[in-house]
């Protein structure tokens, strides 16, 4: 059994076939144990998680619901446990994907870092294939919006370092395409805009670098008042030397 969060939650069962999860309740409610790691996830967090802290008369006998439900539709070795005012779902009841996308992009960061670029590469590929979409993109907005954030700040280090080692690998034309799409996504976040201009300068396009420094340096003032940072400006330097 596989816990999928990278993603609309899903759980992949040892039989090969797909965990009924039901709603949004009971999808939040496994969500958050999976993310508790097999601590206990009180039952007022599980309240305001799943009816925004506006407690039921019934809330006790609906998460037993939810609870039965789910072990019904995971079967084995899931084990959901009662325990102090709240629930936890065992460790050992399946891996879980983000965990292994944490693995992989540890690894691949010191390979990076090692000098060893095509392995870097590789590991950094094959932790972004593991995403399916916004992080618990069907559950309930409170857990969702907690956890989003910190999950998509990973992801986008991962890609960075994806695009650094192609610049070191001679992978130009993939890299100038991965950093172009990553700055029109995010054109106030530096390192991309930094690592765009490497890729340009790699291919032989230091004209184009300095474009992108100068629409970056034009939008950090309009938008936020500031002046590039010391990274940003040292791509710069780097463009204009050729």
């Amino acid at each position: 059994m596989e816990f999928r969060i990278l993603g609309p939650l899903a759980v992949s069962r040892a039989d090969g076939g797909v965990a009924v999860l039901g709603g949004r309740k009971p999808r939040t409610l496994l969500a958050a144990l999976v993310l508790a790691r097999g601590r206990v996830v009180p039952d007022e967090r599980l309240v305001s998680l799943l009816w925004d802290g506006e407690r039921p008369s019934t809330v006790d006998a609906q998460l037993c619901t939810y609870v039965s439900r789910l072990r019904k539709g995971l079967g084995r070795p899931a084990r959901f446990v009662r325990s102090g005012g709240g629930y936890l779902l065992e460790p050992g009841s399946g891996p879980v994907d983000a965990d292994e996308f944490e693995r992989l992009a540890s690894i691949g960061h010191d390979e990076l870092r090692a000098g060893r670029a095509a392995r870097a590469a590789a590991l950094f590929r094959t932790a972004l294939d593991l995403w399916r979409g916004p992080v618990l993109a069907d559950v309930a907005e409170p857990l969702r919006a907690g956890e989003s954030a910190r999950f998509e700040e990973l992801r986008l280090a991962v890609v960075e370092g994806r695009i650094e080692a192609e610049v070191a690998t001679g992978d130009h034309l993939r890299a100038v395409s991965g950093a172009t799409g990553l700055v029109h996504e995010h054109p106030l976040r530096e390192r991309a805009r930094a690592l765009l201009m490497a890729a340009l300068c790699a291919s032989g396009r230091p004209a184009d670098a300095i474009a992108v420094y100068h629409r970056g340096r034009r939008l950090l003032d309009e938008r936020l008042g500031i002046a590039p940072g010391p990274a940003l400006r040292a791509a710069y330097q780097r463009a204009l030397s050729g």
